[in-house]
Order: structure tokens, then sequence, then C-alpha cells
């Protein structure tokens, strides 16, 4: 590799990139993040490409993991874990004001279906999915590294170590102390962790949800969405504990004008386009981008990010004109995947 030119250490470097974006969307809960740490592994490796080759002590796919990994630990040194809202505040009163934006929160962001490697979302999905995302965010950094070398990218004890720079013990005893710490928010074990319906059950839930929300059926809300589902809704430190909760909190601050929903996907699980056209407006536009989690054929979790500027990242429209109803099958065929 010592003397190839960039053009194709870049086509070797795209083998990876996809597994390599959403390693580092794991350890850093932010999509646009993972964008660019990606790029900066790249700007990494091709400076180092002459001593990976005069080292011959790694394997391509393993250094680029170390190179990611270690720049992904530079990024959050100086931060926080990105959150959600049940992570700032408690439960919301329905009754009460919505809280302005918090700009200065670091809010965890969803991740595109379309960029995800599809090797990986056949054998790893549930480490895509936003319950664990959040959940290893509370983990140290290198705690947090060393759960996902070890038990999502798939690399051994041994070669864990060496990727982090310490010891065979050393990540043996962060690992146990991690899955110590992720106990309290999933089970201490991989295939115990909670598995989210096959994706085919999560559409056809996530169509029926949509449909109750459009006609406003909220005896049919009722057999969806299970008793004491969680919605949350960041940028703002708010969440609703319970539908109730939620359907009176809507009905009193949903933003007025027609909406329009659009399926989508996100983490792995169904998630919903809203759209909105306002009062006097021509056109619908992007308001807000919601990620469901479906467990026994019933929604568990709502995250709505009211973040417009998603949309262009999950290949959504960027407006609507107005209609009655759109042809959901159309916009999903051409726009969303």
């Amino acid at each position: 590799m010592m003397d190839t030119d960039q053009t194709t250490f870049s086509a070797l470097f795209e083998r990876h990139r996809r597994e390599l974006r959403a390693h580092c969307y794991r350890m850093v809960g932010s999509f646009e993040d993972s964008e660019d740490l990606v790029q900066e592994t790249f700007a990494r490796a091709w400076r180092a490409r002459v001593r990976f080759t005069r080292e011959g002590r790694w394997s391509l796919r393993a250094w680029l993991y170390r190179i990611a990994t270690n720049a992904c630990l530079d990024h959050v040194a100086p931060r926080g874990p990105r959150v959600l809202p049940v992570d700032v505040a408690p439960a919301a009163d329905p009754e009460g004001d919505v809280p302005p934006i918090a700009a200065d929160v670091r809010w965890l962001e969803p991740y595109p279906d379309r960029l995800v490697d599809p090797h990986e979302a056949a054998v790893a999905r549930e480490t895509l999915e936003i319950g664990f995302v959040a959940a290893i965010q509370h983990l140290p950094p290198r705690q947090r590294a060393a759960l996902i070398l070890r038990d999502v990218a798939g690399f051994s004890a041994r070669e864990t170590a060496k990727l982090l720079g310490t010891s065979v013990p050393a990540v043996n005893s962060g690992l146990q102390r991690a899955r110590d710490r992720l106990r309290e928010r999933l089970p201490s074990r991989r295939d115990e962790w909670p598995r989210s319906d096959p994706p085919a059950e999560q559409r056809e839930v996530a169509r029926r949800y949509v449909e109750a929300l459009e006609g406003r059926d909220f005896v049919a809300l009722v057999a969806l969405v299970r008793e004491g589902a969680r919605f949350s809704f960041p940028p703002r430190p708010l969440w609703y504990d319970g539908l109730d909760a939620f359907q009176r909190g809507s009905e009193k601050h949903a933003a007025p004008g027609a909406h329009l929903f659009v399926a989508a996907r996100a983490n792995l699980q169904p998630a919903v386009a809203i759209y909105l056209r306002a009062p006097g407006e021509a056109r619908y536009r992007p308001l807000a981008l919601e990620v469901l989690r479906v467990e026994e054929g019933q929604v568990v979790e709502v995250v709505d990010w009211s973040r417009p500027d998603l949309f262009a990242a999950f290949g959504l429209p960027m407006s609507f004109p107005p209609s009655d109803r759109y042809n959901q099958d159309e916009v999903n065929a051409k726009e969303v995947r």
C-alpha cells in the first residue's frame, strides 16, 4: 500500500466506509459527527499508509477500526454524552407549557437505514437501534469502545486489546464494568437484549399507527401502543409517560395546519416523516422525524426529532404539494430507500 495512489486507496477505504460510519455513530451518538469522523479516519489513514505497510501488524479492517476508534475517543473526550429527554428531565405534564429547544444539550441523533451495511443489518440490527445506542452513551468512552469492538465488530479480546493499546486483562475488566453499567438499561447478555419485531411486522404496525394518527383514532392507538410507552421530543427536554399523556399533550400543543405522514426507516426501525402545511402555506414542509420501537406487535417507544434539517440525510423530499393523501408507496420507492 506504500505506493498506492489516492484513488486506489480511496477504493480500498470505501469497502469499509459503511461499517466504519456505523461504528463511529455508535461511539458518538451523532450521525452528523459520524460523517465527519469517517472523513477524519480516511485522512489519518492516508497520512499513515506508509507506516501501515512497513509494520505489517494489522489487517486493513483492523487498522481502520483502530484509527476510527481513536478519532472517536479524541472527539468525545472534551464533550459529554449524547442524551435523550428522559436523561435530562422528568416526565412532562401534558397540561403544562412546552419547554424551549435546549440548544446547549448534546442530543442523540437518528441514523439513516439507507447507509447501513446489509450484512450488519442482518447480524447486528439491535446494536443500531435507538435503545442500545442511547444506553451505551452512558458508558465511559474507553469502556464503550471495548464493548463495541468486542460485542459488535466481532474482534477477539486479544485483538480488542491491541486496537486499544492495552492488555487483555484490562479489556476483559473494562467489558465487565461496561456490562454491569448497562444492566440498568439493558440485560447483561446480548442475546437477552429486547428484540424488535421482524421488519415486515414492524412496517405493518407503523402503517396502522400512521393511519390512527391521520384519522385521530384514539381507540386504534390504544390497541397499537403499549401502556406506559414513552414519547420523547428532542431537541426539547420533553417526554411523555404513556399514551394518554402524549395524546393530551398533542391536542394542546400540536402545530396548527395540515399534517402529512410518510413512512421512512431509521436505526433499522420503522420511522415516520411528518410534514406540515401551515395556514396560508402552499406546500407541506418537513416538521419532524419519528422513530418507533415495536415489540410484540405494539409500539413501546417513539422518539420525535423536530429537526427538519435531518430530512435530506434520510433521502426524504423537502416539500410536497397539497394533497388529501400522497402516494406513500411511490415516496418509499423513489426517495426513502
